[in-house]
């Protein structure tokens, strides 16, 4: 299906159309929405909001840049607001100095994809959600900084703390 049929079609509420687009990219969003909710069923609800807001909202994508792009960015602020509604962020360690020189974190390439993503699971819910805005997502500090309504530089010791705690599990693990 090209672009202008999928928008087409989802400006006009064809259910076929939303159909399509949903069995075509829900498993991608739930992964999404599973990096930053532990919980099944909370993810499954932030993909459902998600879906619903791509579906009302699409008169708001300006057709300027990646549609998949516009659409992964809903999911990452559902997935985020059902964060925040499930329990407030706490960002530990945020007076931290920040070291603004490279740290030369890397994950080993002989890890699966599983595993790595296993690591991130047990992440603490702050450190993890930068981790996934930064390392996976592509965002800059200050996109966290105001998706997460907190201050530049707690995003920046957020980063560092998490690599700092994947290190440890990783080598906990037997991975380094």
């Amino acid at each position: 299906m090209t672009e202008e049929a999928l928008l087409s079609g989802l400006r006009g509420q064809d259910r076929a159309v939303q159909k399509w687009l949903y069995d075509r990219y829900s498993p991608l969003f739930f992964s999404i929405c599973r990096r930053y909710l532990r919980n099944r069923e909370e993810a499954e609800e932030a993909l459902v909001s998600g879906f619903y807001k791509i579906y009302t909202k699409v008169e708001g994508y300006s057709g300027t840049g990646n549609f998949e792009g516009w659409m992964r960015k809903i999911m990452v602020n559902e997935a985020l607001m059902q964060l925040r509604r499930r329990q407030p962020l706490v960002f530990p360690g945020d007076t931290m100095p920040l070291i603004e020189e490279e740290d030369g974190f890397n994950i080993v390439s002989e890890l699966t994809v599983q595993e790595i993503m296993k690591v991130v699971e047990e992440l603490p819910v702050g450190y993890r959600t930068v981790f996934n805005l930064f390392v996976l997502e592509g965002y800059k500090h200050h996109e966290i900084a105001e998706a997460l309504q907190i201050s530049i530089n707690t995003s920046k010791s957020q980063l560092i703390l998490a690599k700092e705690k994947m290190r440890k599990l990783l080598r906990s693990k037997g991975y380094l």
